[in-house]
Parts: C-alpha cells; sequence; structure tokens
C-alpha cells in the first residue's frame, strides 16, 4: 500500500470561539486513511494585544506564516459574523495573496450561510467527516 498523502492544513478558528474548532480537529484526527498536519494556532498568547497597532501586525504576520504553506484552508461558515474581521483577513490572505483552496464548512443546524464565505470556497461542506476529508482531498494543492 503507498504512503498516504500528508495534508497541510489551516483551520479558520477564533480564540474565545473553539468549539467547533475543536470539533474538526476531533473528525480529521479520527478520519480512516487521513494524515495532516495543523497549521493553526488556536491557542492566545497573551503578549500580543489585537487592540494595539503593534499587536494588530503581529496577528496578521502570524496568520500569514500559518496560512503561507499550507495545501488548503478550513473556514468554519457559522463563526463569520462574530469574527468577520479575522475570517475576511484570513479569507484574503489564502486567496488572494497566496491562491490556496478554500473549503467552507457548515456547522450543524446552521440554516444561514455567510455570502462571503460561499463566494470563496471551492465547495461547502456539512459537518462530516467523509465529505470535509473527500473536499480536502479534491482541492488541496
Amino acid at each position: 500500500m503507498p504512503a498516504l498523502k500528508t495534508y497541510d492544513l489551516f483551520i479558520s478558528h477564533a480564540w474565545s470561539y473553539n468549539d467547533d474548532y475543536h470539533r474538526i480537529i476531533n473528525l480529521l484526527n479520527n478520519a480512516n486513511n487521513f494524515k495532516y498536519r495543523n497549521y493553526s494556532v488556536p491557542e492566545h498568547d497573551p503578549v500580543i494585544d489585537p487592540k494595539t497597532p503593534v499587536g494588530l501586525a503581529k496577528l496578521r504576520d502570524a496568520l500569514d506564516k500559518q496560512i503561507k504553506p499550507v495545501n488548503c484552508v478550513l473556514i468554519i461558515s457559522g463563526m463569520y459574523v462574530n469574527h468577520k474581521y479575522w475570517i475576511q483577513t484570513e479569507i484574503e490572505i489564502a486567496a488572494q495573496k497566496y491562491n490556496k483552496p478554500i473549503i467552507g464548512v457548515i456547522p450543524w443546524g446552521a440554516e444561514k450561510i455567510p455570502l462571503e464565505v460561499t463566494k470563496v470556497s471551492k465547495e461547502m461542506v456539512r459537518w462530516n467527516t467523509d465529505s470535509i476529508v473527500t473536499a480536502i482531498r479534491k482541492y488541496s494543492l
């Protein structure tokens, strides 16, 4: 059997809203025949204050460094409304700067999906291990 490809992923996240992030990690960790490296850094560095110009620049730079090497970006669409600025920043870095494929993940029970996420996503997938992994395999660089 040939070795599995290891997918380098950035998973959109917010420090104050990380339950869905951890659920996706759990799904990916338990997926059959799937290997990945997580380039996201979901834990907050208390030294960085995003409310200051210096902190804002440091966070943007950190996101850029996390997104640049990945094969694919996952965006949990349910977080968009509450964290629009940061998710839009991730989208701009991924899609516009590095031309990375974006996969939108629709949370359980979501009825409305932000148009901004739909427009930039190669595909919108349901909260399901198989659909997420299939999309990653299909669109990764």
